[in-house]
Parts: C-alpha cells; sequence; structure tokens
C-alpha cells in the first residue's frame, strides 16, 4: 500500500511538474482505480477516480473505446481560450465509450461551473428501472458561478433515459441545460451543442431552466444548437429558456412515439422567454402529441423570434404555434412580440387522429393569445387529404389565451388544401392579409386584396408531378448528412427563387 500511494504521488507530482498537458485515462476493464491514471498502461478503472480531480488548461479526460463505464462522470474544469480541456475518446474502434448511470442517477454526466470544455465522442445512457422525474443523461450546469464561457458537447450520444412523461411532474430529457443561482448571477456565454444523437429519451430531448421571470431575467447568450439528430422522444425537442441571441440550425427531429397522456403539449423547436432566437433550416416530422404537435414554435415571453427555412411535415399538429398566455402577471411576462414566421416548407401537417382538449383541432397556423406584430410570410403550406373524415382542416386560427393575437399580417403565403378549409379569425383584430395563394378549396376567403386563387408554376411544377406535394416541394430542399443519417432541409436560394418567379 505504502509503495502504491509514493507511486501515485511521484505520478501527480511530474505531472504537475510537467510542460505537457495532463491526460487522464479510464479503462473499464483494463484499469485499476491504484493506477496513476496518467497513461494508457496505468488507466484508472473507475469515473469515481475523477471526483474531486481540478481540471486545468489544457488536460484531458480520455475514456476508452468499446467500454462501458458504470456511474457517474462529474467534470468540473477551467480551460482558457487557447487552451481547452477535453473530455474524450481513445483506443481503437468505432464503439464510444458509453457512460450508464446508477439506477437512481438523475444524470450519467454532468458538466458543472466550467469554462473552455469541450466533449466529444461519447455515449451516455441513463435508464433506471422506474422512470425518475427530472432524470437526464447529460446535465450541463452553472449556478452561483458567474458566466460559464464557452462549452461544447460534440458528437455525443444520448440515449434511452426513461425520466416523467408528465411536464408538471419533471419531465426528463436527453441533455438538460441549468443555470441560476441567487447569491451569483450566473449563466452560459457561447454554449455550442453539435452533432449529438438523442434517442428513446423522455419526455424530452433538450430543454433547458433558467432565470425566466422578465424582473429577474438573465439570458444565456450566443448559444448554438446545431446539426443535432433526434428520434423517437415523444415530447418537446430544442426548447432554451431564459436565453438571448440562440441560433438553432439543421437539425432533425422525427419519428415521436404517440406515448404521452392526454395532458400533455408539446412541440418541435421552440424558445420560452427568449428574445432574438434564430431558428432556420431544421426539419421536423411525426410529432404525435396530444396538444400542439406543431413542427415549431415562439413560445410566451419571447421577442424578436425568427422562424425561416425549415421543414415540417407529417405531424398532428400544424407547421407554426405562436402564443402567449394573457393570464399571466405581465411584471413577468413581456408578452409575445414581432415574431417573424417566412419561407418554411409544410407539407402533409395537421393530421391529428383523435380530439384534443378543444375536440378535433391541428390548424396549420395557430396564433393563440395576445400575441402582436406577427408577421406570417412567403411559407409554402401544402395540407393533404384527410386519413379520415373528422380529422380537422383549418388553414389558420387566431384564437384566446387570456387574449386575442393584434396586429398579424399575412402576406404572400401559398395555401393549398385540396379539400374545404378554412381560416378561424374569431376576435383578432387589425389583422392583414395581402397577397396570398389560396389554391384549392376554401369554405370562406379572409379579406384581402391581392389575393390569388391560381398559379401556373405551382400547377406545374408541383401538383403536376405529385399531388402530396412531396416530389414537387423536393426541388426546393437538400438532402445533408445529419449524424449518419439524411436531412431534408429548405435551401434559401431555391425557395426564395421560387417565390420571385411567382410574383412576377
Amino acid at each position: 500500500m505504502r509503495k502504491t500511494m509514493i507511486l501515485l504521488l511521484f505520478s501527480f507530482l511530474l505531472a504537475a511538474c510537467s510542460d505537457s498537458p495532463v491526460c487522464y485515462y479510464l479503462d473499464a476493464t483494463g484499469g485499476d482505480d491504484n493506477n496513476s491514471g496518467l497513461t494508457p498502461d496505468e488507466a484508472w478503472k473507475s469515473l469515481e477516480k475523477l471526483r474531486g480531480v481540478k481540471l486545468l488548461p489544457g488536460n484531458k479526460v480520455l475514456l476508452k473505446r468499446g467500454e462501458v463505464f458504470n456511474g457517474e462522470l462529474e467534470i468540473t474544469g477551467h480551460g482558457i481560450p487557447e487552451d481547452r480541456i477535453y473530455i474524450d475518446a481513445y483506443g481503437d474502434g468505432e464503439r464510444k465509450p458509453c457512460i450508464v448511470g446508477y439506477d437512481t442517477s438523475l444524470y450519467a454526466a454532468r458538466i458543472c461551473n466550467s469554462d473552455y470544455i469541450t466533449m466529444q465522442n461519447l455515449e451516455i445512457v441513463n435508464t433506471g428501472r422506474q422512470p425518475l422525474p427530472y432524470r437526464s443523461g447529460l446535465k450541463i450546469e452553472c449556478m452561483d458561478y458567474g458566466v460559464s464561457q464557452n462549452i461544447v458537447v460534440n458528437n455525443v450520444t444520448v440515449r434511452d433515459v426513461n425520466g416523467s412523461l408528465v411536464k408538471e411532474k419533471g419531465g426528463g430529457c436527453g441533455i438538460y441545460i441549468v443555470n441560476g443561482g441567487e447569491k451569483k448571477i450566473s449563466t452560459f456565454n457561447r454554449l455550442t451543442i453539435e452533432n449529438c444523437h438523442i434517442l428513446r429519451c423522455t419526455r424530452n430531448a433538450m430543454i433547458w431552466a433558467a432565470y425566466s421571470d422578465r424582473q429577474n431575467w438573465h439570458p444565456s447568450k450566443h448559444t448554438v444548437i446545431r446539426g443535432n439528430l433526434i428520434e423517437e422522444v415523444p415530447g418537446d425537442g430544442i426548447v432554451p429558456i431564459g436565453c438571448d441571441s440562440t441560433l438553432i440550425e439543421y437539425n432533425v427531429m422525427r419519428d415521436c412515439p404517440d406515448m404521452l397522456p392526454d395532458t400533455e403539449a408539446a412541440a418541435g423547436i421552440w424558445p420560452w422567454s427568449c428574445d432574438n432566437t434564430l431558428v432556420q433550416f431544421n426539419e421536423v416530422s411525426g410529432h404525435k402529441a396530444p396538444w400542439d404537435a406543431q413542427g415549431f414554435d415562439s413560445d410566451w415571453n419571447c421577442r424578436g423570434t425568427v422562424i425561416q427555412y425549415n421543414y415540417s411535415h407529417d405531424n398532428y399538429g400544424g407547421l407554426v404555434l405562436v402564443c402567449n398566455d394573457g393570464t399571466a402577471d405581465a411584471s413577468f411576462n413581456v408578452g409575445n412580440l414581432g415574431t417573424i414566421v417566412r419561407y418554411n416548407v409544410s407539407i402533409g401537417d395537421g393530421v391529428r387522429p383523435e380530439p384534443t382538449r378543444a375536440g378535433m383541432f391541428s390548424p396549420a397556423v395557430h396564433l393563440a393569445g395576445p400575441v402582436k406584430d406577427s408577421r406570417i410570410t412567403r411559407n409554402i403550406i401544402h395540407v393533404n387529404r384527410k386519413p379520415a373524415a373528422d380529422i380537422d382542416r383549418t388553414m389558420i386560427t387566431l384564437d384566446s389565451w387570456g387574449g386575442y393575437p393584434d396586429s398579424t399580417f399575412i402576406s404572400g403565403n401559398i395555401f393549398y388544401a385540396p379539400e374545404s378549409s378554412r381560416f378561424q379569425l374569431t376576435e383578432s383584430t387589425h389583422n392583414v392579409f395581402e397577397g396570398n395563394y389560396y389554391l384549392g378549396r376554401f369554405e370562406k376567403l379572409p379579406e384581402d386584396g391581392k389575393a390569388c386563387q391560381s398559379a401556373e408554376i405551382y400547377q406545374q411544377e408541383v401538383l403536376a408531378k405529385d399531388e402530396n406535394g412531396y416530389q414537387g416541394l423536393a426541388l426546393l430542399m437538400d438532402t445533408v448528412e445529419v449524424t449518419g443519417v439524411k436531412g431534408v432541409f429548405v435551401n434559401k436560394e431555391a425557395i426564395e427563387n421560387f417565390f420571385s418567379r411567382l410574383e412576377k
């Protein structure tokens, strides 16, 4: 024992005095916790050895490929811009090192109160015998710390997290981003999550918990969520909360199982209590939540959301929801102001087969509550024939949630419906419809002085190829690989050119 202690002390002193970065190696099969941990031959065995290790600029934590590590990976480190800290894989083979949480773990891996850390090339699993509220796979946390700078999560698989299916009971998610604190305001700056695969996680894929009250609103800034694949997640996909200037692009959410209780609402990608969120070039399909289930949403307490160049298809809900709870305390909630929805493509959405709390309800565009100054422009909404007779076929619903939408500008959109569709404006105010294309059948058109009820280009290039729209509108899309699968994204130049030709 004395010899082992001397060896460990010598190894740590050697590492501290060396100019080269320190690497900590872990090997669940061939490692030994009595080793130094500083070379592959002297690897540690368990994740417990990392508890209390203070990671410094240039340090690396390397887990052996193909190995399974049971427990919780706890990471705290303080890199610098020119000398990041890496949590990564080493060794041969394609299998990522896999971290499997304990039966009662609320997370299997956590990055806490850190700066300039990159976590990449890992697999994270957190499946207990029973579902557990607030359970996540990876937790990224900043509490009573200040500003956590430039955390990067890249090429990480998070799968089989069984949290609660009920949002009010805590839910659960693949990646959980948490910031707060009363002693010291704590936020993230330039957090990036990219090229990750979130699979079979309940309830949600990626969600935040942060300062959301506008009386105490301290946003995380310049977050980037890019190139992630979300599969078999029944609830919300990507939901930033308490953020400013977030970029969400080239993500795919698909194949959502129909397993949420009837009380639950969820949607694909949407900000809550955020400013200046940009959601672009994403694909959401197959969402089956009992309520909402739109591809995209600009939710309450949000200002300046832009949803553009996205592809939504085959969802129970429609393309987009814009909403605000008018009953919420005005000091907490600034409302929903200035949402822009443009150049998106929706095909075959609105196919919810069962009644919601409002009966059969799945409008292509839904504005709810006192949202103001929303602009819905140059979108293609291609509604297909109903799979069943009682499915809702409404293009736009503007209805109440403690008040009604005001000053909504709807222009230059293509609305296509082969069966009778309608526009429900209820008691909304100051609506402007201008220059929209109403193709197909409608019960009653809104007042639109520049309305068009035919479009030769759309007939020839879309409907003549396929009444359902998938083949013709594919010309406006790009196919891009996202974590090993093909995602379909709107091509900016193609859709803008299409509308330019249409409007000549």
